[in-house]
């Protein structure tokens, strides 16, 4: 390449427009996890406006491929995600959600593009373009990978369970980006760890059952699981040695039907996040120990059941991918180019390069309009008047949308820049590393309950 990538991406025309109203279209009509259909198959038209693309779609479910082969030179992957989430939107734009579809209960739930996923496709695509009109200025092979079921932590895994690495060239590295709350238009890198393990643990409690006005021929799973709970908040503050990150969240309690009934059984679910594995180790080893215990005293007959829905590894940058990508980004971005501090949320993102045995870089886009964060911010009130990821005041500000845009074209614009090293000796697309050890009975039963969503 003999055109700085800085320059590619300046003199590369953008349809602002064009971008624009293709996120706004993807805001109006979130999908759930493993029920993107409409989604993919939007995605899919606008990959057709391009040519010379080898797009597959159907991997995994909804999962879609785009391979451009442009000469000799490295293979540079960049993922995005476009899964929605069950939450009612509030932000009072014109073009908020108002889609609802069945949730994997058979419940109708709103849904709600929480967490920018629209801004990474549309921003996927609006790179596509910059790196399709700028072919006569790289050489190399360019994979833009859109990933359904981000949300549920198994569609980077049905990807490569349905063959991705025999449907795209092995990749030299991985790419891909989050927005996140925080000055719209900053970019963020960093080295190491910058996002958290995450292990799901789905917890059973059995006691007896009995009428409600006859509690001492119970063992109640309520008062159980109440005490479960508040036991559980001392693993953090008394298990782990201080300095350790961790969270453990039990973000559900689901016990009984009817007010007059005590219940047998109640189930927790536990959202876990670490930077470290045997902190991992031991703070799962905790929440066992605790629950069995908690279990024995309340006087159980039967042992609580634990099901590890997922382990997701931390997100660990490669430290060469951010020396090749950040001068790109401080040379186009300026003061906005800033670095990244870890984050304590999770992604399925690097099951991909794992899968390649292949290096990768992940960052964050701030997506905060200025004035809101500034207010915020000499308020100190950042954490309550910045709607956060998940929440229902989450919203892009439709000014990022270029700077995802270009941030994403640069990264991949750098890479083909770079002299990567060969594959591991040996590697091949059936001896790739373990993509995850996620129930991969998960992937399957998702896909069935998530088959009638409308």
């Amino acid at each position: 390449m003999t055109v700085e990538p800085a320059e590619i991406v300046a003199e590369t025309a953008l349809d602002r427009e064009w971008l624009t109203s293709l996120y706004k279209e993807f805001h109006r009509r979130p999908e759930l996890s493993g029920a993107e259909e409409w989604t993919a198959g939007r995605i899919a038209d606008e990959l057709d406006r391009f040519s010379d693309w080898e797009v597959t779609t159907g991997i995994g479910g909804h999962g879609i491929t785009a391979v451009l082969r442009n000469g000799e030179g490295p293979t540079v992957l960049f993922r995005s995600d476009f899964d929605g989430l069950p939450v009612a939107e509030n932000t009072g734009v014109d073009y908020a959600s108002t889609h609802a579809q069945l949730d994997a209960q058979g419940q109708r739930v709103p849904t709600m593009h929480a967490c920018g996923h629209d801004a990474h496709t549309s921003s996927a695509l609006g790179a596509l373009s910059i790196i399709d009109a700028s072919r006569e200025k790289w050489q190399g092979t360019v994979i833009f990978l859109f990933q359904p079921a981000e949300e549920a932590s198994i569609g980077a895994h049905g990807m490569v369970t349905d063959g991705l690495r025999s449907i795209v060239p092995r990749p030299d590295v991985c790419l891909g980006q989050h927005v996140v709350p925080g000055p719209s238009g900053q970019v963020y890198t960093a080295p190491g760890p910058v996002l958290t393990s995450s292990t799901t643990i789905e917890i059973t409690l059995f006691g007896r059952g009995a009428h409600a006005s006859m509690p001492h021929r119970a063992v109640d799973p309520v008062v159980l699981a109440a005490s479960v709970v508040m036991k559980l908040q001392t693993v953090v503050s008394r298990e782990l040695p201080p300095g350790k990150f961790a969270v453990i969240t039990v973000a559900s309690v689901e016990a009984g039907k009817a007010n007059n009934v005590i219940p047998d059984s109640a189930r927790l679910a536990l959202s876990c996040r670490f930077y470290e594995e045997s902190v991992r180790t031991r703070a799962v080893d905790a929440i066992k120990r605790i629950v069995r215990s908690e279990a024995a005293a309340a006087g159980c007959e039967r042992e609580p059941e634990f099901r590890f829905l997922g382990l997701l590894a931390a997100t660990d940058n490669d430290s060469t991918a951010y020396a090749v990508v950040r001068p790109h980004f401080d040379r186009f971005f300026g003061e906005q180019s800033q670095e990244m501090e870890p984050w304590t949320a999770s992604e399925d993102f690097s099951v991909i390069p794992r899968a390649f045995n292949a290096p990768y870089l992940f960052w964050t886009v701030g997506i905060t309009p200025l004035k809101q964060w500034r207010r915020a911010e000499a308020a100190d009130r950042l954490d309550i008047d910045i709607p956060t990821n998940h929440n229902p005041g989450f919203l892009p500000d439709l000014s990022t949308l270029p700077v995802t845009t270009q941030a994403a074209a640069l990264a991949i614009l750098g890479c083909l820049t770079h002299q990567w090293p060969e594959a591991p000796a040996g590697w091949s697309p059936d001896t790739g590393a373990e993509a995850t050890d996620i129930d991969a009975a998960a992937v399957r039963r998702a896909k069935v309950e998530t088959s009638q969503a409308d």
